[in-house]
This record gives C-alpha cells, structure tokens and sequence, in this order.
C-alpha cells in the first residue's frame, strides 16, 4: 500500500469509529463566526503600535496584555503557569540569545591545502547554542555520513555504529527519497518530506551521536529555498528555548555549507559527490571518513537569557477536565527593522499572523459561549518565537502546561486567508494520521474540499507550530485556506496567493486592507469548531497511521491516559 492510500484506509475506520459523536453533534448548528469581529482584531493586532510584535521588545508586553483582556472577554479562564496555587494567563518562555563576538575564523584543510570559509559566502555558522561561550575547534576530522538518517522503523542507518566524538559530520538536505523518480514511493514515502529530512532533525541526531559539529550541504531544491535564505537564516542572533542540556540537542558547531564547497571537499578527499550521493539513498551506504580532510573554528559567543510569554486561555472540561483539546496561533512577527521601498520599517504581520489570532480569540469565544461545556478541557495557546524557530511551542511542547500523553489533539492557524470564502482548504504539509481524515470527513458537510499539500517535498509540515508536539507524538495539523474561490475560481486564489508571497509575505506590507471580507474565516472556522469538538467529547482518540515517524511515541504513551 502506497503513502497516498494511507489516509483512503484510515478514513474508512474513522467514519465508524467518529459516527456517534458526529452525530451527536450534528444536532447543534456550528456556531456563527463574525466577519467584522475577526476584521477588527486583525486590525488592531497589526497596528502601528504594536511595531510587529517581536518577542523581548517593548511591544511584547502590549500584545500579551492585549490577548489576555480579549481572552477574558471571551469568557475563557487563566491556562497558564500556576501562581500562588492558581493559573495565571501566560506561560513564561526563558529563551537562549547568543551572537557572536566578533567575525569566526574558519578553515578547511585537506591534505596540505588550507583554504579560509567565509561566513555568509562559503558556510552559514550559526552561534553556537550548546550552552558554550566560545568554540576552538582544532583539526577535526570531517566524516560523511549521507542523509544522516536513523530510523528504525524503516530499517534505516546511515551511521552503521560510526564513532562521531571529536569529529564533525558532513551531512545531505532533505531525505533519500527526494530524488527518486516521479511516482515513485521509496522506504521514505516517495518526494514528500520526512520528519527526518528536516534539517533541524540532522543537527539534534548528531548531538544524540556525540558529534562535536554538522555540515549540512545546502542545494537549493532539496533544501526549498536559496542561499540567501541560508545565509540570513543562521549567520545573525539566534535564539534557542533555554534547555536543561543543550548539547543534547545542538552540537557545538552547527552549520550549511555550498554545494560546491562540498564537491570540492569530497574531490580532494578521492571521493565523487554525485556517487556518494546516489549510494547514500540506499541502504547500503556506508559512512565515510574523508581522508586527511579536517576543519578549524574559532570564535567567541554572546550568550543572554530573556525570558518571554506565551498567552493561554482555556475552558474546563466537565467530566474529564484533566484531558485537553488543543488549539494554537503564534502571536510574534518580525518587529522593527529594515525599511522598504516606502521607508515603512514595520513589520505588521496582519496576515501573518493576526489572523490565526483573530480566529483563536473568537473559537474561544465560541466555545465558551457553547449551551454546554466540552467533556474534555479546550485550550487556547497563543505562542511565541514562532518566527524564531517554533521555539515557543517547542517550549510548551518541552514543559507542557497540560501533559501531552492526555493532550487529545492540537489544530493549528497560522496565516489564514482575509478574503472571499474558497470551495476547499488545505494543510500546511501532510501527514498520515486520524485528526486529518477526520477533518477531510467533516468538511464534507461544510461544503469543503481537501486540496492536498502541492509541495509536500518542501517540508511546510514541520515548519509551522503544531510539528513541536508532533514529533512528540500528539496527533497535530496546521489549517491552510483554500484556493479555488467561489468567486474566481483557483485562477484567483493562487493569484492572491503568488501576490502575497512576493509583495507583503515577512514584508512590511503585511498591514490590515479595509476590502478585506474575512468570508472566508468565518466559513471555515465552524469546521475547526465541529472537529475540536468532536474532538474534546469522543472517547476515542486519534492516532497516527502506520508508518508515521510520530506513531511509536504516542503508543508509548497510552498508558498515561488511564
């Protein structure tokens, strides 16, 4: 059975096992979703005034003090960290800001040869977030390992027992089925993006390794976007969520390099890049030491801990208000900073991502105003440092507020379209698993199709805040809006979309338009409502389907739930 008919399969069983909830439900209407109430928390949200949101700014405090007055004017309770025996509406987010002191020195040698990297043109190093103040690295042995896979369920070792201590590990983007043919699905699923081909899975399975660096290859395809992304990505401030062990997760240098960087390497160590790469998506590959090859790093680190907020409201449960329903939206965007072609020099985030707030403001409301509460408790995270790494999520997800193991389901908003109302929705990437056949069943009587990720080999799943409690085993999707309009059709909507994507997209323009309907939201919220509610009333859970890279660490969890 090929990935695409996983979903086909598990929907099958979802229509038995979700049919009386659904029904039960179906009694009630969807509660209505006013356009003009979610239009003015856009607006407000992505005013000049609160300059774009950016965490550990002044800014910062006006926006949580904002969400938290429309979270209690929603009729919500405090869901955040307990004080004074009491929860209070925010979780605290010590986060980790380190920068580097000055410009690192980095060589590579090979044999003889010694040739200085520069950062930002030959290698993007990030500041080192494994808790060290300074990096002195001496002559490490360089090794490379392929795609620097470990999975066992596939039956799927790159490292075959390899000894990374001291050593620096050069390691391919994406996975090994990315270049398989058209159609076919490999022991990776084919094109789409594994949890392993993500580049952040590289960097904490080399420090699991006890590797004292990475070198991820960068190519432009596999990767999804171009050096520059790269280069402005990991060369500035990084920030990290402040961790018990965080050489567990990052090792000491963390960094990509230029494809043509690594072919020369490769070349000088008497190995062909193209033929490592071709044998490395298969099982048979084999580590490879490469021969008098070696790196040199030198610089010093910042290292500061701020502490920032995420907001959390919640209704109670009345029979088992100890198991939760999860909805999320990040709050943060980019702030102040480089000025466009007008001069405007702040980062809105109307789009991107007041509306996700907008609709996680009103779905509280809706639930909270319901004739009766949810079974289950329903909880309402605004997030921070999304635009920083997910990091306030993977916060949440690292000391959650509520366990994980009863946390039923988390359904994600980041980025909803503002305009006209579509004849179908998608989500940010896929993967196999209940929560998504349910929601493609219920919007069947929304009137909603599915429109399936067109890019599932970019990896958009793993880039938005539900993929921090996915790979910790929580059933969890991002909601996407549709693109064929009902007026206009997909020749419309991509065409918003494209607009979007090259003129306001991280762009000071992402500011609120007074023509914006917001039809759409209120359209496909009562679908996310009818799901979380179905959700938070069920005695069923959902689950992830075979194969999925999730699934063993929620059946390990089963048993906490009793």
């Amino acid at each position: 059975m090929t990935r695409r008919l996983g979903p086909a399969f598990l929907l099958c069983g979802i229509g038995l096992a979700w049919s009386a909830t659904s029904a039960l439900a179906a009694g009630d209407p969807a509660p209505r979703f006013d356009p003009q109430r979610l239009s003015q928390i856009v607006k407000t949200i992505s005013g000049d005034d609160f300059e774009g949101r950016a965490p550990a700014t002044p800014a910062e405090a006006k926006t949580v003090d904002y969400l938290v007055a429309q979270f209690k004017a929603a009729g919500l309770v405090p869901g955040g960290d307990l004080e004074g025996g009491k929860r209070g509406w925010t979780q605290s987010v010590p986060l980790v800001k380190t920068d580097f002191r000055g410009a690192p020195k980095l060589t590579l040698q090979v044999g003889t040869q010694r040739d200085a990297l520069v950062q930002g043109e030959q290698i993007a190093v990030r500041a080192a977030m494994d808790g060290s103040t300074s990096v002195a690295i001496q002559q490490a042995p360089l090794v490379f390992v392929g795609y620097g896979v470990s999975a066992p369920e596939r039956r799927w070792d790159d490292y075959k027992g390899v000894d990374l201590k001291g050593k620096i590990a050069v390691v391919l983007v994406n996975d090994p089925d990315f270049e398989a043919g058209e159609g076919v699905s490999g022991d990776f699923g084919g094109k789409a993006m594994t949890y392993y081909g993500r580049w952040t899975y590289k960097f904490e399975e080399a420090a699991r390794r006890g590797a004292l660096g990475v070198l991820i290859v960068h190519e432009t395809a596999p990767a999804a976007y171009g050096w520059a992304t790269v280069k402005n990505s990991n060369t500035a401030t990084m920030l990290d969520i402040e961790r018990d062990q965080p050489a567990a997760v990052h090792p000491k240098l963390e960094a990509w390099i230029q494809r043509d960087v690594a072919v020369e390497l490769l070349r000088r160590a008497g190995l062909d890049f193209e033929a490592q790469k071709k044998l490395a998506q298969t099982r048979e590959f084999q580590p490879q030491l490469l021969k008098d090859a070696s790196l040199t790093a030198e610089y010093a680190i910042d290292r500061q801990v701020i502490v920032s907020k995420n907001v959390v409201g919640r209704v109670e449960g009345r029979q088992r208000p100890g198991e939760a329903v999860i909805y999320s939206a990040h709050w943060d965007h980019l702030g102040v900073g480089a000025p466009d072609a007008k001069g405007d020099r702040i980062y809105n985030g109307a789009v991107d991502n007041g509306t996700g707030l907008a609709a996680l403001i009103e779905m509280g409301r809706a639930f909270a105003s319901a004739p009766k509460k949810p079974e289950r408790s329903v909880v309402f995270l605004a997030v921070t440092a999304e635009e920083r790494g997910l990091l306030g999520s993977e916060f949440y997800g690292a000391k959650p507020l509520y366990p994980l193991a009863k946390t039923v389901a988390v359904i994600n908003m980041d980025a909803l379209s503002p305009e006209g109302p579509a004849r179908n929705f998608s989500t940010s990437g896929s993967a196999v698993s209940q929560l998504q056949d349910l929601l493609v069943e219920q919007a069947k009587g929304f009137g909603l199709a599915y429109a399936p990720d067109p890019h599932p080999e970019a990896g958009y799943f793993f880039r938005s805040d539900h993929f921090s409690f996915a790979k910790r085993g929580v059933p969890a999707l991002s909601f996407a809006s549709g693109n064929d309009w009902a007026e206009g059709g997909l020749a419309a909507g991509e065409a918003s979309a494209k607009a979007y994507t090259a003129e306001r997209y991280h762009q000071p323009a992402d500011e609120w338009k007074v023509d914006w309907s917001f039809t759409g939201m209120a359209h496909d919220l009562p679908l996310l409502y009818r799901v979380g509610e179905t959700l938070a009333n069920s005695k069923r859970w959902p689950e992830w389907g075979e194969g999925s890279e999730f699934r063993a660490t929620r059946d390990a969890s089963r048993a906490e739930r009793r």
